[in-house]
């Protein structure tokens, strides 16, 4: 349970460094492209060669790309109805659409499950979430901040994100059964965990608690779908509908209840979309996740 605590942590670094006169409040630029182009390839090439496929995969590997496609349906149908601006919506498909289901899934996962649940968490993560924000994401980054760009730019984007790379490399390496060496694994595992302490501390230095701001009604909406509906959608979806009921179905759901995925808002505010909005999407998401979570908890035990 450290973990969560480091959390919390790692927040109030960014917060403290922030309100520091003199210090370097842009370095979090810096800390973004370190997460996106270092720690998340390092992750990707650590973790999926490792995966052992089977169509029992298929119930967590769609929590991601059932959550992110019903997000950009949602908000699409919102921002038309309201006249919202591209970049709010494009924000909010983003930030509402990927779940943390690693920084802040994995340790909650083994803590409630143990080190079987932490294989399925990874499952949720690595082909799903991971996935969908690497080409998914990518797209509608780049389609809500550059207007309307041609297929070529977002193909040439997408082929070009570092993550999505080290992805299809770790992908064929699962194909043919290969994996690096022992302590070649460990400096990607140790490199890879870096994620959790510079994102939030990114995170923290760009956090502002404004009562006047106009984000606090997109913020409600964007939590709203994130920590209540998306995990509702999942349940009904695997348990009413499909009948499925067994811990994986449970962790499943679990996961789809966690809060913004801090990449996801990264990859959000660095193309322009509502950056602070952005922020405060991871953090009041998390704080209020840990209310929702609980809830959900005692829900999936009737699973």
């Amino acid at each position: 349970m450290i973990n969560l605590v480091l959390i919390f942590v790692y927040l109030g670094i960014g917060l403290l460094f922030q309100n520091i006169k003199g210090f370097p409040v842009r370095i979090y630029q810096v800390l973004n492209k370190i997460v996106i182009n270092v720690c998340l390839p390092a992750l990707a090439l650590y973790y999926i060669p490792k995966i052992n496929w089977s169509s029992d995969l298929l119930f967590p590997i769609g929590v991601a790309w059932i959550a992110f496609g019903c997000s950009y349906l949602f908000f699409s149908f919102l921002g038309k109805k309201f006249g919202w601006s591209k970049k709010l919506t494009g924000c909010l498909i983003l930030t509402a659409g990927l779940g943390n289901t690693s920084f802040l899934g994995f340790p909650i996962i083994e803590a409630l499950y143990g080190q079987d649940g932490l294989k399925t968490a990874i499952l949720v993560d690595q082909p799903g979430t991971f996935v969908v924000l690497s080409t998914l994401g990518i797209v509608v980054a780049t389609l809500f901040s550059d207007g309307n760009p041609e297929p070529k730019q977002i193909a040439k984007k997408i082929l070009l994100f570092p993550p999505f790379i080290t992805f299809l490399l770790a992908c064929l390496m699962n194909v043919f059964h290969l994996e690096f060496l022992s302590t070649l694994q460990f400096l990607l595992q140790k490199v890879g965990s870096g994620v959790t302490p510079l994102a939030l501390i990114s995170v923290g230095l760009q956090l502002k608690f404004e009562k006047n701001s106009k984000h606090w009604p997109f913020l409600a909406i964007g939590l709203l779908y994130k920590l209540i509906l998306t995990p509702a959608l999942i349940f009904l979806i695997y348990v009413v509908m499909l009948k499925q009921h067994s811990t994986g179905i449970q962790i499943a759901v679990m996961e789809a209840a966690m809060a913004p995925m801090i990449t996801a808002c990264i990859l959000s505010a660095t193309h322009g979309l509502k950056p602070r909005l952005s922020s405060m999407m991871i953090g009041f998401g998390i704080p209020i996740s840990f209310i929702t979570l609980t809830f959900w908890y005692f829900m999936v035990q009737f699973i």
